[in-house]
């Protein structure tokens, strides 16, 4: 593993030539890669040339790595992520953040489209993750890789409290209205029956969704700073047998959205400092 780390590391080095070598990484989820457009002077990877990466099969996931300038910083973009449900391991799942890490990526941006569990969201809200409940295999079991970090990383304070407040600042000042709230990450790639909803609703979820939470849990292990935000996109159904979650419909909606949450995430990397 580690040498097909360093492997797809040099290879991106050297498609970087003699450009500045990227400190932000941001993995847009499913409707959300429109975001990439704002990347300056892109210089576009197709996972499919580079070494080690998967194909990303999913609604939405356009399977691009680009490299670039956002908000006058450095960085690289996953377009499109890799799922469990797609049939990839987990180490697989979370490859593309191993290589951020040896790439010296010391910030990672994550986003997605979730479905509604806290009956106050509706469709089209974002929502700033303030902490997560995993139900999906964990990363990290097997050997630890010590040149990344601990066995037993510490899981208290995950997600970033220093770029949460600029977010809500930056949200406020664009007239925004963010919600914060605890994202919930099963398997897929069934949606939520009734009864899932409620019990993700009872142990503490606001939102639930099928990824994030596993690059999330290796960026953490890798020493990284992570800022995470879900599109509502789809609602619980307690109320009527006729309103069906709908995949293509996800999409759509996380577009709609994907042009203020980029907004958004564009002016929080312009005011992170820049890193030495």
């Amino acid at each position: 593993m580690i040498h097909k780390i360093d492997e797809t590391a040099n290879y991106i080095r050297q498609c970087l030539g003699s450009r500045p070598m990227p400190q932000i990484a941001i993995i847009l989820g499913s409707g959300l890669g429109l975001m990439a457009d704002r990347i300056e002077d892109p210089l576009t990877i197709p996972y499919a040339g580079i070494p080690n990466f998967k194909r990303s099969t999913a609604i939405g996931h356009k399977g691009n790595l680009i490299i670039g300038t956002l908000g006058g910083k450095n960085v690289m973009a996953m377009q499109g992520r890799f799922h469990y449900y797609e049939g990839y391991t987990m180490q697989e799942v979370t490859f593309p953040v191993r290589v951020m890490a040896r790439l010296g990526i010391k910030t990672l941006f994550v986003s997605n489209a979730a479905g509604a569990v806290n009956p106050t969201y509706r469709v089209g809200d974002m929502m700033v993750i303030t902490d997560h409940i995993n139900l999906l295999p964990n990363p990290l079991i097997g050997p630890n890789m010590d040149e990344f970090g601990p066995r037993f990383p510490d899981m208290t304070t995950v997600y970033s409290t220093r770029i949460r407040k600029l977010a809500l600042d930056e949200a406020s000042q664009m007239g925004l209205t963010l919600q914060q709230g605890v994202y919930v990450g099963g398997t897929g790639p069934t949606y939520e029956t009734r009864a899932e909803y409620r019990y993700y609703a009872a142990i503490g979820g606001d939102a639930a969704g099928m990824s994030t939470i596993p690059e999330v849990i290796v960026a953490r292990h890798s020493g990284m700073e992570i800022f995470g935000m879900s599109i509502i996109t789809n609602q619980s159904n307690d109320l009527s047998d006729t309103c069906l979650n709908d995949g293509d419909d996800v999409v759509r909606q996380a577009n709609l959205a994907a042009e203020k949450m980029s907004t958004l995430f564009e002016r929080v990397i312009a005011k992170l400092p820049t890193q030495e």
